[in-house]
């Protein structure tokens, strides 16, 4: 066997890094085990999973006889994550906190500390995704590598690395991968690229980690849980009530403690109405919360939005984009969404404008449009401003016919 080069792989006490680090293990690699404490239990009442994570990420790695650290990520966390998350809200919008951990947390401070501290070759992950080298020399063992070539030296002459979908199609997450840097990309395997969740379960069964296989599918907010989100965030912003306003006619259908506590397409509770209202807009200076009646009203409708500096996963636009400033690609901002047909153009401060094939409900400032060209994705950008609704369009042209029809009527004759 050829020079026993070092991942360290993220632990998180579930069955897909348990699986990844078997993996590792499997093809001959030296593997250490890390779990990330990112969120104090202590400060909360609500339901944190994190000691006992910890424990079965531990237990896999005793199985595993590999090393096991723990490193915690609580302050950074605060800061770059989950400040940003309230500072949105605030703002109207509604983030992804799953994103920005992976771009802040995992891939930037975890990367750092696995190469630079812990002196790994590169680092693992349980995600399923994999990239444009996963296949290549670079993250093969089957050949000897001489110990004047460092292992990392081999990443910085290569192409960009590209992230591509996992083979699991309804598991894929590069959706939530897609604003992690190239540095860290390309130091980045996926051992569960080729494989189904079923067939990472069948893995663990057989390696023994029935500890893991028992646990339910993380669905809350990223590294805090799953919580009842108002009372959740209610704990770090100061209750700012205000109207329930219908976007028909202006009435006042209810209250709400705050624009923050509620995002564009989900159900109003409004006591009293006999059929279900649903938010479609904000007004933050006012503190005015729009609703309409029906999930499908016209006015949750849109097919334009505009986002920030788009970030792109290979650091640059691709050259159809930059020759012509305009590209067809695919379209989410939901992960596992449908993909939705776009064009997109590139604006001079290097934000995007993307022209969806058809309206979508509910698309919402805050989230990130995340593109596709085949199975690549590209990268993404945060969504901070909408084109008009359906609603608004049919709205104007009805205003239109109207100003149109008064001037077809005859000019009255003056009386003699």
């Amino acid at each position: 066997m050829g020079f026993a080069r070092h991942v360290v792989c993220a632990m998180s006490g579930g069955v897909d890094s348990s699986v990844a680090a078997l993996l590792l293990k499997r093809r001959g690699f030296s593997v250490t085990g890390v779990f990330m404490k990112n969120w104090d239990s202590l400060d909360e009442s609500g339901v944190c999973s994190t000691e006992k994570d910890c424990e079965d990420a531990h237990k896999v790695c005793r199985i595993l006889e590999i090393p096991f650290h723990q490193v915690s990520y609580v302050k950074e966390y605060w800061h770059e994550v989950f400040s940003n998350l309230l500072k949105e809200y605030e703002k109207g919008r509604t983030p992804n906190p799953d994103i920005l951990c992976n771009k802040h947390i995992k891939f930037n401070h975890f990367h750092k500390y696995a190469i630079n501290t812990l002196g790994a070759d590169a680092m693992a992950t349980g995600h399923y995704a994999r990239t444009s080298q996963e296949d290549e020399e670079v993250f093969q063992h089957t050949h000897a590598v001489s110990s004047t070539t460092p292992f990392r030296d081999r990443f910085e002459i290569r192409n960009p690395v590209r992230m591509l979908k996992g083979a699991d199609l309804l598991k894929d997450q590069t959706f939530f991968l897609s604003q992690v840097s190239q540095d860290a990309l390309r130091q980045t395997m996926f051992p569960l690229a080729g494989l189904t969740k079923d067939f990472v379960k069948k893995i663990a069964a057989h390696a023994g980690f029935h500890h893991v296989l028992k646990k339910k599918e993380s669905m809350g907010i990223c590294f805090i849980g799953e919580r009842n989100f108002e009372n959740f965030i209610l704990e770090y912003l100061e209750p700012k009530p205000g109207n329930l306003v219908s976007i028909e006619d202006g009435t006042v259908k209810g209250k709400h403690k705050g624009w923050f506590t509620l995002t564009l397409g989900q159900r109003a509770r409004i006591g009293g109405q006999k059929d279900a209202w649903f938010v479609v807009d904000k007004d933050i200076t006012t503190g005015d919360v729009f609703v309409a009646p029906t999930t499908n009203h016209a006015s949750l409708f849109r097919d334009t939005m505009r986002t920030d500096r788009f970030h792109w996963l290979t650091v640059d636009p691709p050259p159809e984009l930059v020759k012509t400033q305009m590209m067809d690609c695919h379209f989410r901002f939901i992960h596992q969404m449908p993909l939705t047909p776009c064009t997109v153009t590139l604006n001079m401060d290097g934000s995007l404008w993307i022209s969806l094939s058809q309206s979508i409900r509910a698309l919402t400032p805050g989230q990130f449009a995340v593109l596709y060209k085949g199975d690549e994705c590209l990268g993404s950008g945060k969504i901070i401003q909408l084109g008009p609704s359906e609603y608004t369009i049919q709205q104007g042209r009805a205003q239109l016919m109207a100003v149109a029809q008064q001037k077809e009527q005859p000019t009255p004759e003056p009386s003699s």
